[in-house]
């Protein structure tokens, strides 16, 4: 049986877990609508690139890049989003499991011995991928690139990526993270980077049909080279800013759920505090009914 002050102790101790994680929930919050505010302004030019490529794709010129050519997958890359930080629930667990089937279905498509790359994004993904013992995983990790980097970074990656794929030191690079859809809803997602694929193309094409009568200088073809890169550029800082905005969602729950059962065992305690306190008073008023008795 606990003692009163063991108690007392006990629930000070639950109320500060209770204020703190309600504090680390509005920074996360806050974080979460910061993010939404940056797809917002992202958005713009996302959509003139896809407007740009409709166009362009509407138009009867067989294109051509470096980017889009298909060969046969004899090594590949795969960059798994997650998170530097703790206190985010399940959300890395979710994305390692998510990385270990995308790994199997790699395999089961071009063979076992297929040698994969693989760029963790964040220290907590990292320290779980290098836990994996699989001579065919290369780990990669770059400087600078985890889950707060910055535009520039982004951007820099992703050349690196690209530069990876045209050179043919990998035949094609996928990403997996979590995609943001709301505060409450987060949504494991694969993606093709390179080769640029037919779907993501298709879906541009859809965009463009509305208006084809342009002349294109210096030809299509030229400007496709130009603004293909740009495409793939805006698609990798949305999935960036997807990525990071699930993660606060993540642990805005998780804070909410620690802060619930913070208040609930806090209630428990207080309700064991007073029952205690009142067996104390209540045996005080009958040792002092005793001695009078005595007497």
């Amino acid at each position: 049986m606990a003692t009163l002050r063991e108690l007392k102790t006990r629930i000070g101790s639950v109320a500060s877990t209770e204020k703190i994680t309600g504090a680390m929930k509005m920074i996360s919050s806050a974080k979460v609508h910061q993010n939404e505010q940056a797809l917002r302004q992202l958005q713009p030019f996302k959509e003139k690139i896809k407007s740009i490529m409709g166009h362009i794709l509407a138009t009867d010129v067989t294109f051509d890049s470096p980017l889009i050519r298909k060969r046969e997958v004899k090594k590949a890359a795969v960059v798994v989003f997650g998170s530097d930080d703790g206190l985010c629930g399940a959300y890395n667990v979710n994305i390692f499991k998510g990385f270990l089937v995308s790994i199997d279905r790699l395999r089961n498509r071009y063979g076992a011995d297929l040698k994969v790359d693989v760029y963790p994004v964040g220290k907590k993904m990292e320290k779980a991928v290098r836990r994996l013992h699989d001579g065919g995983l290369n780990i990669i990790t770059i400087d600078g690139v985890d889950s707060k980097m910055k535009g520039d970074k982004v951007n820099s990656f992703t050349h690196s990526l690209r530069d990876a794929f045209i050179n043919g030191d990998v035949d094609c690079v996928e990403v997996i993270y979590m995609k943001y859809i709301s505060m409450s809803r987060q949504k494991l997602t694969e993606e093709i980077l390179f080769p640029v694929s037919e779907d993501a193309l298709a879906a541009e094409t859809e965009t463009g049909n509305e208006n084809q009568l342009y002349i294109f200088e210096p030809d299509p073809n030229s400007i496709f080279n130009q603004v293909l890169p740009m495409f793939v550029l805006s698609t990798m800082q949305q999935i960036t800013i997807e990525n990071r905005s699930s993660e606060q969602a993540a642990r805005v729950m998780a804070m909410q759920s620690a802060n619930d059962n913070a208040k609930k065992l806090n209630e428990e305690l207080q309700l064991e505090y007073n029952k205690l306190r009142q067996q104390g008073i209540t045996t005080e008023l009958l040792d002092i009914l005793g001695g009078q008795v005595e007497r």
